[in-house]
């Protein structure tokens, strides 16, 4: 019957969204219209790296503009080192958009979902699996038992909390909620209009804390990046990300402001260690990188908006070891390299080992411009120098495909035990299966140590063992560009973003639009 009545309750709520977007879409003037990325489920669990969870949702935790964590839905906490516990008490009054109270259970359900579903599909779970057990004392408190230290546990708790009243016994992976989501943040979900191609929401008048100046945001969800320009210059955006091209046409133009975020977002040709190719020819992924000149794809793809990649957390706090920096652009020492390593060119002029011809394919997504235009750019040179990498354009991403990697982007923005989920071997992000042991014994040395000198010691020998063993051939670190309207202000660039330059809406309580 709870669950009945929870079904019943969600296609209520979708009924009278659908009525007020229609209604309210008639005035525009406060309304924030952002040209945004392509989605399909809008739940903290599932899709962590982008604007729209963490304008919906809440979490015990919440980054500040210098992207450390503080009290959100918890009131406050404390932290009990002999056993490592941390007790929450939680804000009184809180409601979900739906009107229900939010309360401790909610908490539990949602990090039960997190450390006990094992079918569900979420790619930050291994950021939890420190978590012991999840009580609720009573309704405004929550106490969290660890099994270990872990440096980075605070961070994670921002995580968005889910309401246990509608989905209990749902299937996370495939609720319909994920559609039609209730939080307890900023702004409630009001419609997903697919035909329309747009996420509408409403500022939430009951915020426990600042409520927005902005009344409504209408987030497009777009995937081609010169469209994102198209709408700004027809007026039918307010805000985008754009990549540094089409960014760069509106510098100074009447109209409308430019923001340069510093994110923490790189690209890089990622390789699928489960492919033929690369489980014969791993040991040859990091002389490539004396083959590429970074600094001309910063200059000429990037016009200048951002700088060379060496290390997958080069610009987190605790990153950046110049001495993991071991691959500078010399041709004369990639031929000596790969000589070293037993190849030798072909008649055509490419190298072969063991038969072999150094060819291997990079999936790119066609709509992603600087992405192909960074993958052409590395394919060139790389041709130069003799290796064959074959750019392959699709629409979405296929990893059973039988392709050698991808052309992909990650950040690490906050703490640098973000990258334990991707280069850890067992790690729930780790989708091109790389493995090293030194990297794990790393990974876990690091999280579960205390004191950011001693960690950023741990760290620094990461990133010069992940160098002698990359799974990516690193290029570049973007700048976040974003356009906006003259009428938009406010927003804050202290904070360094995530993938895609995610992030930029952590204040939007404090933004206004002046039309």
């Amino acid at each position: 019957m709870k669950r009945l009545l929870a079904v019943m309750l969600a296609m209520a709520l979708l009924l009278c969204a659908g009525a007020l977007a229609e209604a309210d879409l008639s005035d525009l003037s406060n309304t924030l219209v952002y040209a945004g990325e392509n989605e399909s489920t809008i739940n903290p669990l599932l899709n962590n790296h982008d604007e729209l969870p963490d304008l919906i949702f809440s979490g015990l935790m919440k980054y500040d503009a210098n992207g450390k964590p503080v009290a959100d839905l918890a009131e406050s906490y404390a932290y009990d080192a002999e056993t490592f516990t941390y007790t929450f008490k939680l804000r009184q009054g809180v409601k979900w958009h739906d009107g229900e109270a939010f309360d401790a259970e909610d908490v539990v359900f949602t990090y039960r979902e997190l450390t006990e579903d094992e079918d569900l599909s979420a790619s930050i779970r291994s950021n939890f699996k420190d978590i012991t057990s999840v009580e609720a004392p009573d309704a405004n408190t929550v106490v969290i038992t660890l099994g270990q230290y872990n440096a980075a546990m605070l961070g994670y708790f921002t995580i968005g909390i889910l309401p246990e009243h509608l989905l209990e016994g749902e299937d996370i992976n495939t609720t319909p909620f994920n559609q039609a989501p209730v939080g307890t943040g900023r702004f409630r979900f009001v419609e997903w209009d697919i035909a329309g191609g747009m996420i509408i929401l409403e500022r939430n008048e009951d915020y426990y804390d600042k409520v927005p100046n902005i009344e409504r945001v209408v987030y497009k969800t777009v995937a081609v990046e010169s469209t994102k320009a198209i709408m700004l210059q027809s007026g039918e955006a307010d805000l985008a990300w754009l990549n540094a091209n089409y960014a760069a046409q509106f510098e100074d133009r009447e109209g409308y402001k430019t923001w340069v975020f510093t994110t923490a977002d790189y690209r890089g040709a990622s390789m699928a260690m489960t492919s033929g190719f690369w489980k014969d020819n791993a040991d040859s992924i990091g002389v490539l990188n004396y083959a590429i000149d970074k600094d001309v794809i910063v200059q000429s793809v990037l016009h200048g908006e951002g700088c060379r990649a060496y290390s997958p957390i080069q610009l987190n706090p605790l990153g950046s070891n110049e001495a993991a920096d071991i691959y500078p652009y010399d041709p004369d020492r990639f031929a000596e390299a790969m000589a070293e390593l037993g190849w030798e060119k072909g008649d055509d002029g490419i190298y072969v080992r063991n038969g072999q011809r150094f060819h291997f394919t990079i999936q790119t997504r066609d709509y992603e411009e600087e992405r192909v235009d960074i993958a052409n750019v590395i394919s060139s040179m790389l041709l130069n120098a003799g290796v064959e990498m074959e750019v392959v354009l699709v629409t979405k991403f296929d990893w059973q495909a039988g392709y050698d990697g991808f052309l992909a982007g990650y950040a690490t923005q906050f703490d640098p035990d973000m990258a334990y989920a991707q280069f850890t071997t067992d790690g729930s992000s780790n989708t091109m299966k790389y493995s090293d042991p030194e990297v794990d014994a790393l990974l876990e040395e690091g999280r579960h140590t205390e004191g950011d000198e001693a960690r950023a010691e741990i760290y620094g020998r990461f990133e010069e063992a992940w160098a002698a063993h990359p799974g990516i051939l690193l290029a570049a670190y973007l700048n976040g560009n974003y356009v906006g309207v003259d009428a938009l202000s406010g927003l804050d660039t202290t904070r360094v973003l995530g993938h895609h330059a995610v992030g930029v809406m952590w204040n939007i309580e404090d933004w206004t639009l002046e039309r």
